[in-house]
């Protein structure tokens, strides 16, 4: 390795970090709270992005991009309003996802536009560092010997499976990289918030069976209604 790959791969070192403290909070989080009330809860990531683009970027924002971002956080706990079962241990960990994923966006936003490299090179230097020490956590947790132990470990269904969702989560990272990149942390926030509307709705038709509430059907949309201002905002330029 070059002098200068070695200083790439140190000038990103806090990017992997970031995303090591995301994965792990985001994975802890998930088991703390019911799913509407970790669905609301993760919605309020977007406060956090704006607050940690302020601190780490000084990036400021206009009256109508603070508006939509006050919509979708009041849309979602319109949506999970049914579901205030108060947690204290399970809402600090969410709440601590939020901070590491807000840290974690920014810092792509930061260091790709600083170290000069494309997505795919910020993908790969994360990679490096990231990788071995995922290794490392399975091993020592005892995950890595329970996944060589499991009985469909080789089979073609089982390996086409992991294939694919490889692929997947390769072009979903890779997309985050760009669109953070590209415009903001802020806005890929908002793609996440976005993105959720459109699982809701696939799932009801898909699924079905789902139970009916109003209150909820006003918080997605409300949540919709605040992420489609947010980018007329942006086109707009306001």
């Amino acid at each position: 390795m070059s002098s200068h790959s070695f200083r790439l791969l140190l000038r990103t070192t806090p990017l992997s970090l970031a995303y090591l403290l995301y994965m792990l909070a985001s994975m802890e989080s998930v088991r703390g709270v019911n799913v509407p009330m970790y669905t609301t809860l993760r919605r309020t990531t977007v406060v956090f992005t704006m607050t940690m683009e302020y601190f780490l970027a000084k990036q400021k924002h206009t009256p109508p991009i603070i508006g939509s971002v006050a919509l979708i956080v009041f849309g979602a706990f319109v949506a999970g309003a049914r579901d205030l079962s108060f947690d204290a241990r399970g809402y600090a960990i969410v709440f601590v996802a939020n901070i590491t994923t807000a840290i974690y966006l920014a810092t792509i936003n930061r260091i790709g536009k600083s170290s000069g490299l494309n997505s795919f090179g910020l993908m790969w230097c994360n990679g490096l560092v990231c990788g071995p020490s995922v290794l490392l956590l399975t091993y020592i947790q005892g995950d890595l010997k329970r996944a060589m132990e499991f009985p469909y470990l080789y089979s073609p269904g089982f390996m086409t499976v992991l294939l694919f969702s490889c692929i997947l989560a390769f072009l979903l990272n890779y997309t985050i990289f760009w669109n953070t990149i590209l415009n903001s942390a802020l806005t890929q926030s908002m793609c996440g918030n976005l993105k959720d509307f459109f699982t809701v709705g696939i799932g009801w038709v898909l699924f079905g069976g789902l139970p009916f509430d109003l209150l909820n059907v006003i918080g997605q949309g409300l949540g919709f209604l605040g992420s489609g201002l947010y980018a007329y905002c942006k086109i707009k330029g306001k």
